[in-house]
């Protein structure tokens, strides 16, 4: 990992690689792009939607356990041809936003929250001195690993990350295919396991904490295609060392798309593709907010991996309500692995069970011009 002085490694274009634009100008995911670091942990301005997203299973000396998601957004609404030159510090070329939860397992409460700003007055912005993204005091850094920090009102973390795994590109090299067609992927990277120490806070009471954390990156310009509907995202960490991504995307008919896909990452950090996993649904939870119907259990069978798994959640309301809606929560693991009991903790990610559409910025984009 990077050391302090990292930004100008951060900002120097990749010369060799070409890549085509939509209609309004926006870089479109092509294969061939070469991912380097710490150069990719920093914002793509030439593609329209980014995120930088954390999620972690915690547990205090007293054994009461917590999740928590961080995550930082970037929508761009004005691409790289439409810029003009500008003095003006209120006029900018994307907005940013942030969601942070906390999972009080024992208590079954969870609490969301959400940040949206045009950071026009720096409030808000990527790649700064060793700030990857921050809005106000919520803030994700990286120097030798990360350090993530967040408020709101009685509930707030404040965590150190050490990276345990080299990054684990997902898809081919980090290139991610979504949906048949050009245009419809992601560059997209992992690290799977990240050793977390620090304060949470709950009901302003402060928990000394320790636990697994995992850390998404991603970034695009249009990723789904219009007959899909949303996705079902699983991360697992497992006790025999190795890490687990799968992600199902659903189209509005109902069926799986055959591009989902998922990734296997051993104790070394060697990661290998998964394709031939089966996914159950075996108990939901319907939101009294919007009626949307969110499976939360499930059985996953993996055969060429020997996996057999019982995926649950401990508390089933962990729906994010905000501008846009979605279920993300924190979920346990139970069952085998080439015939030896295993166990793991992770989290689920839910779309477009709800009213609202999945693809991000829309919403979000309008609050913040307007704000």
């Amino acid at each position: 990992m990077a050391e302090l002085g990292f930004c100008s490694v951060l900002l120097l274009p990749n010369l060799c690689f070409t890549a085509e634009f939509d209609p309004n100008g926006w870089r479109l995911a092509q294969p061939g792009y070469h991912l380097e670091f710490p150069r990719d942990h920093g914002p793509h301005y030439d593609y329209q939607t980014e995120w930088w997203y954390l999620t972690g299973n915690l547990r205090s000396a007293d054994g009461r356990e917590f999740g928590y998601e961080l995550t930082f957004f970037r929508h761009g609404y004005r691409s790289p041809s439409q810029r003009l030159p500008v003095r003006s510090r209120f006029v900018m070329d994307d907005i940013k936003f942030a969601h942070f939860t906390i999972t009080d397992i024992a208590q079954k409460k969870f609490y969301a929250s959400q940040r949206v700003s045009r950071g026009a007055y720096n409030d808000a912005g990527f790649l700064s001195g060793s700030k990857l993204a921050w809005i106000s005091n919520w803030e994700l850094d990286l120097d030798s690993g990360f350090q993530a920090r967040a408020i709101d009102g009685q509930e707030a973390i404040q965590l150190r990350l050490q990276p345990e795994k080299q990054p684990a590109l997902q898809g081919k090299d980090g290139f991610s295919q979504k949906a048949a067609g050009e245009g419809h992927a992601s560059y997209y990277y992992s690290i799977t396991r990240l050793d977390t120490k620090g304060v949470l806070q709950v009901g302003g009471i402060n928990y000394q904490v320790t636990g697994l954390s995992w850390f998404d990156r991603e970034w695009a310009t249009n990723q789904l295609a219009p007959d899909q509907a949303g996705w079902n995202w699983f991360a697992l960490q497992l006790s025999d060392g190795t890490d687990l991504m799968l992600y199902q995307i659903r189209l509005k008919n109902g069926a799986i798309d055959p591009y989902s896909t998922g990734k296997l990452v051993s104790n070394s950090g060697a990661a290998t593709d998964v394709s031939d996993f089966v996914l159950i649904p075996t108990e939901y939870w319907t939101s009294p907010r919007d009626h949307a119907r969110y499976p939360i259990g499930w059985h996953l069978l993996i055969p060429k991996s020997q996996i057999d798994l019982e995926i649950t959640t401990p508390v089933p309301e962990q729906e994010l309500s905000l501008a846009v809606t979605y279920w993300e929560g924190a979920i346990r693991a139970n069952g085998v692995r080439a015939g030896n009991p295993v166990h793991g903790v992770g989290y689920l990610e839910l779309t477009g069970y709800g009213g609202t559409n999945p693809g991000l910025g829309n919403g979000l984009a309008d609050d913040a011009k307007s704000g």
